[in-house]
């Protein structure tokens, strides 16, 4: 059972949003986050966004993925319009960084992302939305607006007790290096990604 270890208000760049830690373990180090803007309206339906941790997207700013800039997107929405992100710590599609960079290394040899989970062994995806239910409930949101292009996720919610109200999409531009990535998550995940010009 998750359980709200901590919170606080904190400023960002975007705007000042409520984080609250939710793990089993007060001592757990990597808890789940969730992200709440000051304006948000619990009775309205709530835009969400479930977002998966990315250490390379994220803080080192890799353009093999677009998750980075996902994540600032959804900060950005979120302060205009309202919403809580939740943080989900499952990185590399829950194989973890080591598992990551290994399949990093078998990608430059040709092998696309999901290629290179099964050769290493691992799921193609091996994330847990269920989690991010479970934060949601402890919030008590009963409707969302869903900020995503990935349909396992609008699924977990229409199977949870959360209604799912509409989804908000969140393309970002391919570069040079991301093509083959968001290609992947188009042709093999079933992502709804519009073709670029």
């Amino acid at each position: 059972m998750l359980k709200i270890q901590a919170q606080a208000n904190v400023p960002t760049d975007y705007g000042q949003f409520k984080m609250m830690a939710f793990s089993e373990d007060d001592k757990d180090w990597m808890p789940h986050i969730a992200l709440i803007a000051d304006q948000t309206d619990f009775e309205k339906p709530i835009n969400v966004r479930i977002h998966s941790e990315c250490i390379t997207g994220e803080v080192f700013h890799s353009q093999k993925c677009e998750c980075g800039q996902q994540l600032n997107s959804a900060m950005q929405y979120m302060q205009e319009n309202g919403g809580i992100i939740i943080y989900l710590r499952q990185e590399g599609r829950n194989i973890g960084i080591i598992n990551k960079l290994k399949a990093y290394a078998l990608q430059e040899n040709g092998l696309d992302t999901v290629q290179a989970n099964l050769e290493l062994g691992l799921p193609a995806d091996d994330r847990d939305f269920g989690v991010a239910i479970e934060m949601l409930e402890k919030l008590q949101v009963k409707s969302v607006n869903l900020m995503t292009n990935n349909p396992q996720k609008i699924q977990f919610i229409k199977d949870s007790n959360i209604q799912f109200n509409s989804r908000i999409p969140l393309q970002i531009k391919s570069n040079a290096s991301s093509a083959s990535y968001l290609k992947t998550k188009k042709d093999f995940f079933g992502h709804y990604l519009e073709d670029e010009d």
